[in-house]
């Protein structure tokens, strides 16, 4: 067998565009890949074209081998936008050689260790009455995890952390007790804090309140998060910005997080994702994967689940509380359907979804622009 074409399809899909990656070969067997470097599309898009000019030929199921030439035949390896494009084909790969040899992706990773995959909602509400009331819903619909609402997130051109960060902790308190201690609460902050910000935040609740604290601050400098976790005892989920597994490198190796926020998307595919997952495992760190975008990168990252020992919840943002079009049926006629807040392990050879190629190829690519926040001095701050 041998690839044939790589097609990408960067297409408006409810309220984001997705990148979608098909890999065909001469035997007919095809696979779906998805880039999750949300915003800068077109970037991988070029980098998939320079790949393609030697994948074609290639056999498909040397997916390590391939992996290698990838990343490696280049001098300036790495980075987001080349990690994004490799993870998109790798998918795909995995999505051949699955249906290929019929049986789905996780017998490949070492088979399925878990039946379904619980997964993690968030509200969507600010802090307050309504917030608590999404949250309660979630937990009647099955959820027993979930993020909070941070405050002042919502604003699309100012941020001001020090005048949200009081109120956060206020309804976060005030969710716990409503809520019990039964139910697994945490707060994404988006790297939006520097570290006295993140510290003051989580000074002003009570221990035990927030099971974890998802990116509250920028991840270049390790060390930081180490400051970080000297002034604060809850947990960190820490990683849906890293692209390789050298950039989880410093945080497994000196036991500074405990979730590890893999996107499967961008860290180099199901390839990368499975070495990180076995050098967590020795560090007694869970996987909490980010799946901010489409069916195929949750596909994939359920067969990822499935397999991997150290996992806790995937992230889900179809919910009682959110509903952002990612998973649109006429796109993605079968895909992973939430039932009781879980996804099931599918034994459909390959990832086990189908996507509408017809269809998608008549949707256009609309330019999308994360907010450029800045605070009330004019100064620029994090989105």
């Amino acid at each position: 067998m041998k690839i044939t074409e790589i097609r990408a399809y960067p297409v408006w899909v409810g309220t984001r565009n997705q990148l979608l990656v098909k890999i065909e070969t001469d035997e007919g067997v095809f696979g779906w890949g998805e880039s999750g470097l949300s915003g800068r599309e077109k970037a991988v898009v070029g980098a998939l074209e320079h790949y393609r000019e030697f994948l074609i030929g290639r056999d498909p199921f040397r997916i390590g081998a391939l992996w290698q030439e990838m990343y490696r035949s280049q001098y300036f390896e790495g980075g987001r936008v080349l990690q994004a494009a490799i993870s998109a084909i790798d998918i795909a790969l995995y999505d051949i050689l699955g249906k290929a040899l019929g049986v789905p992706v996780h017998q490949l990773l070492g088979g399925k260790q878990r039946d379904r995959i619980p997964t993690f909602a968030s509200t969507t509400a600010a802090p307050g009455e309504a917030m608590i009331e999404q949250a309660k819903e979630l937990v009647a619909a099955g959820w027993v995890a979930m993020r909070l609402s941070p405050s002042g997130h919502a604003n699309p051109t100012v941020y001001e952390p020090r005048e949200h960060i009081a109120t956060t902790a206020k309804w976060c308190v005030k969710a716990r007790e409503e809520l019990g201690g039964d139910v697994v609460l945490g707060i994404d902050y988006h790297h939006r804090l520097s570290v006295a910000e993140a510290a003051s935040f989580c000074q002003k609740m009570p221990s035990g309140t927030l099971d974890f604290l998802e990116e509250p601050i920028r991840d270049e400098t390790p060390e930081a998060y180490e400051a970080l976790r000297r002034m604060v005892d809850i947990p960190f989920a820490i990683g849906e910005e890293f692209a390789s597994k050298w950039q989880f490198l410093p945080f497994i190796e000196r036991d500074i997080h405990q979730f590890n926020r893999i996107d499967i998307c961008n860290v180099g595919g199901l390839t990368e994702a499975m070495k990180v997952a076995g050098w967590s495992e020795a560090h007694y760190v869970d996987m909490m994967p980010h799946n901010p975008l489409g069916p195929i990168c949750t596909a994939a990252t359920v067969h990822f689940a499935a397999a991997v020992a150290n996992f806790s919840w995937l992230e889900t943002r179809t919910s009682t509380a959110e509903q952002l079009g990612f998973d649109n049926s006429d796109f993605f006629p079968v895909q992973p359907r939430i039932e009781n807040a879980h996804y099931a392990v599918t034994d459909t050879p390959g990832l086990g979804v189908e996507v509408n190629e017809t269809l998608i190829q008549q949707q256009s690519f609309k330019f999308w622009e994360a907010p450029h926040l800045k605070r009330h001095d004019g100064s620029v701050t994090n989105w």
